[in-house]
């Protein structure tokens, strides 16, 4: 289409030519091109209607109102031309307007299938109607017509079907599995264990309280689980078993209780804190024979215990914190954003009370504070950014109002202001008369882009120079976030 419109000889409009020949601003012409030939000079054309944004929907007469200005408007000097290149733009533009629309619509649907299959709200016996009130505030669901919602809908209910189905399969296979070795490592569960005594002992069972997976499964799956694990402990001898157990069960606890005295002697020495690491501990701890000797014994491991200590002295960090901040209160230590950890700790170590603190404790609470004390300097930053801000925007808006200009002397703009409190205020700030030379730069700037009677379009009226003192206050507070981290 956009060719045979091209083709179209279209005659001049002596109407138009008149309106050509009586349009102001024509002192600052651009002469006329010359184009090899007239596709070269409507393509030229249509690609300055393309700069100039016009709608698909336009008229020729209310494209001209818009483009007449622009000394490339002059540029072209065929009517017919410009006509041609004009209908050939509305063409293209409208295929790409509908293009578009076809691509977002597509792109809408993608994403609201998406959402509804990783929703957790849905599965597959949820109905439509019910989506419908879970979701009709929200923007992925609105996108998308109703015929093609319901349709995506059908196909969601019918895979989340087949991934619940698969996921329950898959689900049973696990259950039986991590139960059968639960019992296994239950050591208390013996052949004349009865089936309502293993569900008392499994509720008590920390790894079975807290595998959400494993109280949800089926209770025929479970109990022949159970049943196939009774049968392999009938299978042993039932006296020597028990009298293994109670010695297995002996050495274990004593094997438990010394790597805790060494985990205790880690701590006095400040190598174990609250914020330690199995991984950090693990070439010194696994050194130690008490270590050598838990490894392979069921129930609670070395690394087991390890984060049962090291939870029990996380649980110390709020009373400790209170020890820590009320040293620091009585001390008169504030601590601001360059405070060291080194002086913090100094300040903290000198009282007595720092005896029973744990040093990951004190690090914590270090790192709180440090983090507070960042936040608030950003805080006021960000205020006094504010601040100089406003008293700026009230000494320009003064000199606005009088109608100064770049031609105006300082001592002029300063007659002005100089009885107002907020020049005061601003000169402790900065200089109000390197405010004045930034706002002549302003209205120098102003005046270079409207030299010309056209006009500009209104994004290139929204670049503005920011002020001194706000770029200054900016950059502190950009800085800050290279300060104050742990």
């Amino acid at each position: 289409m956009a060719a045979t419109l091209a083709a179209i000889e279209v005659p001049d409009d002596p109407i138009d030519k008149r309106d050509d020949e009586s349009q102001p601003g024509q002192t600052d012409e651009e002469p006329a091109m010359e184009f090899k030939d007239k596709k070269e000079a409507i393509e030229a054309f249509k690609e300055f209607l393309k700069e100039k944004n016009i709608p698909s929907s336009s008229s020729w007469e209310q494209c001209v109102k818009i483009i007449q200005k622009d000394p490339k408007f002059n540029v072209f000097k065929k009517l017919s031309e410009k006509k041609q290149a004009f209908n050939a733009y509305k063409t293209q533009k409208l295929k790409d307007e509908r293009e578009e629309q076809r691509l977002k619509a597509k792109k809408s649907k993608e994403e609201l299938e998406k959402f509804l299959m990783s929703s957790d709200k849905m599965n597959s016996t949820l109905k439509f109607y019910r989506c419908d009130e879970l979701f009709a505030n929200l923007d992925v669901w609105k996108s998308v017509p109703e015929q093609d919602r319901r349709d995506i809908y059908e196909d969601c209910i019918f895979n989340l079907a087949k991934r619940e189905k698969e996921e329950a399969r898959v689900m049973k296979k696990r259950n039986m599995r991590v139960l059968g070795e639960l019992l296994e490592a239950m050591t208390s569960v013996t052949y004349q264990t009865t089936w309502s005594e293993a569900q008392v002992m499994l509720l008590d069972n920390a790894s079975f309280k807290n595998d959400v997976n494993l109280l949800g499964m089926d209770k025929e799956d479970a109990l022949i689980v159970f049943e196939e694990h009774i049968r392999g402990l009938e299978r042993e001898e039932d006296e020597e078993k028990e009298r293994e157990k109670k010695r297995l069960k002996r050495q274990q606890r004593k094997n438990r209780d010394q790597f805790l005295a060494l985990l205790d002697t880690l701590h006095e020495e400040g190598k174990l804190t609250s914020m330690s690491l199995w991984v950090e501990l693990y070439p010194l701890i696994s050194a130690d024979l008490r270590f050598s000797a838990m490894l392979g014994q069921p129930g609670s491991t070395p690394l087991d215990l390890f984060k049962f200590y090291v939870e029990n002295l996380k649980a110390r960090f709020h009373d400790e914190k209170k020890i820590i901040k009320e040293i620091l209160k009585e001390k008169e230590f504030i601590v601001v954003r360059t405070t060291t950890f080194e002086d913090f700790a100094t300040v903290v170590c000198e009282d007595k009370r720092s005896a029973t603190l744990d040093a990951g404790n004190v690090k914590l609470t270090y790192n709180s504070l440090l983090e507070k004390a960042v936040a608030a300097e950003k805080e006021r930053l960000k205020e006094e950014t504010r601040r100089i801000r406003k008293l700026e925007n009230e000494l320009k808006g003064v000199w606005i109002e009088a109608g100064l200009t770049m031609v105006d002397s300082w001592e002029t703009a300063q007659k002005l202001v100089i009885d107002r409190e907020v020049y005061e205020l601003y000169e402790k700030e900065d200089k109000v008369e390197r405010l004045w030379e930034d706002f002549v730069k302003e209205t120098e700037d102003s005046c270079s882009h409207h030299h010309s009677r056209s006009k500009k379009s209104k994004k290139s009226r929204k670049h503005k120079k920011k002020s001194r003192s706000s770029s200054k206050s900016v950059s502190l507070v950009s800085n800050m976030g290279l300060i104050g981290g742990r």
